[in-house]
């Protein structure tokens, strides 16, 4: 197959996915919403910016711009500006991907996510047979937010060839949204899967659990629908019945606001920002961590809890629909309301209490995750859905 990919090159969930079809020998190009290095081997990388983004200008330094922007405006600040610039630089970019995808001539565009990728696409009215990823806030976060993304979300969903969710939820959506009833479509998770490989349980020894520190760990980054206020005031509602539990951030070193907060909350001694983690350390850090805390108000499938999941951590999530689809209350995790952080510090408290709780969620999620996001079997039915999207595209 001739695969061209319109998505953000820097993404972890995109590179997961597009590795496998580079490895198993399929010629893929990749048009990047986002400057940056050519992180894996595509036949062709070019640079389409959209609005709020670095300009090919940048890409001798890429992520200046970026970062700066994130140390002047807060992450929900800089979603609503996206969410409101972006859709002005769509039509321009659109007549660029039409030149490339008329140069390339690929089988199939897989756009992954509707804002802005898919949009994006769609706009250029390719030949090809389009599939556009669903990533889990497009309908629930971005389609409402302004009148111009809710109706370019409509126009995405009526162009694809077919559709790819991350969960039931989101199938059910797409339709509410304009996707046909009747329309080809499969439910895998976004990144790939996991690869059991990497991401597997701790190796059971003589240690006494009371021996073991607490660690807990929120492995969500900023983003606009993670409550991390919520999560770091109600840290030292934990602290005040377990002080020494201490509380591991990848991806926030540079968040101003966290920093703020651990000042603030005088939490300093109990919580480590970390810098972005590559797969391998995040899996080290989950198998440390007896809790994995997600205080998310939109989600689908979030890869974190997967790879949380397979890792053996207790999952602690928002009680979203989504994530209903993986998490049995009580069973295999804890779900709450993401904005309280008393019912945040509870669930964690129950979570590094309750060791009966954490062996019973370890070994059914561990089949669950066998059973439904193993890597090699989602990509080969990924494979196996790129190929009936190409007939019908014909």
């Amino acid at each position: 197959m001739k695969i061209l990919y319109v998505a953000d090159g820097r993404s972890p969930i995109a590179i997961n996915w597009i590795k496998h079809f580079i490895d198993t020998g399929h010629e893929v190009h990749l048009v990047s919403s986002f400057p940056g290095p050519k992180l894996l081997n595509y036949q062709s990388l070019t640079i389409i910016p959209i609005a709020a983004t670095s300009g090919p200008g940048n890409q001798v330094k890429p992520g200046i711009t970026h970062r700066m922007i994130r140390k002047l405006f807060p992450v929900k600040t800089r979603t609503a500006l996206r969410q409101r610039l972006a859709p002005y630089a769509l039509p321009k970019a659109a007549s660029q991907l039409s030149v490339l995808v008329n140069q390339i001539s690929p089988d199939l565009i897989h756009a992954m996510r509707i804002p802005f990728e898919g949009m994006l696409a769609a706009l250029a009215e390719p030949e090809p047979a389009l599939l556009v990823s669903v990533w889990g806030n497009d309908f629930t976060l971005h389609a409402p937010s302004t009148r111009r993304l809710g109706s370019l979300t409509r126009s995405t969903l009526q162009r694809c060839n077919a559709l790819h969710t991350d969960c039931q939820r989101d199938l059910q959506l797409a339709q509410i949204w304009g996707y046909p009833a009747s329309g080809k479509h499969i439910v895998l998770p976004g990144a790939g899967g996991i690869k059991m490989e990497l991401f597997y349980p701790p190796v059971e020894n003589s240690t006494s659990e009371r021996n073991v520190p607490d660690f807990v760990i929120n492995p969500r980054g900023f983003r606009a629908y993670i409550r991390n206020d919520a999560f770091f005031r109600a840290i030292p509602l934990v602290l005040s019945q377990r002080p020494s539990t201490q509380f591991i951030c990848p991806a926030m070193e540079e968040e101003n606001q966290a920093i703020d907060w651990i000042e603030n909350l005088n939490i300093e001694g109990n919580v480590r920002l970390l810098p972005h983690q590559t797969p391998a350390q995040m899996a080290e850090l989950f198998r440390m961590s007896k809790v994995a805390v997600s205080p998310s108000t939109h989600d689908g499938t979030p890869n974190t809890l997967l790879e949380a999941m397979a890792c053996g951590c207790l999952p602690i999530a928002g009680d979203i629909q989504s994530l209903r689809e993986w998490i049995t209350p009580g069973v295999n995790g804890l779900l709450v309301d993401p904005g309280e952080p008393q019912a945040i510090a509870e669930a964690i408290l129950i979570g590094l209490q309750n060791s009966e709780l954490r062996s019973r969620a370890r070994d059914i999620n561990q089949r669950l995750v066998a059973e439904r996001a193993e890597y090699q079997h989602v990509m080969a039915s990924a494979e196996d859905f790129y190929y009936r999207v190409i007939e019908l595209g014909k």
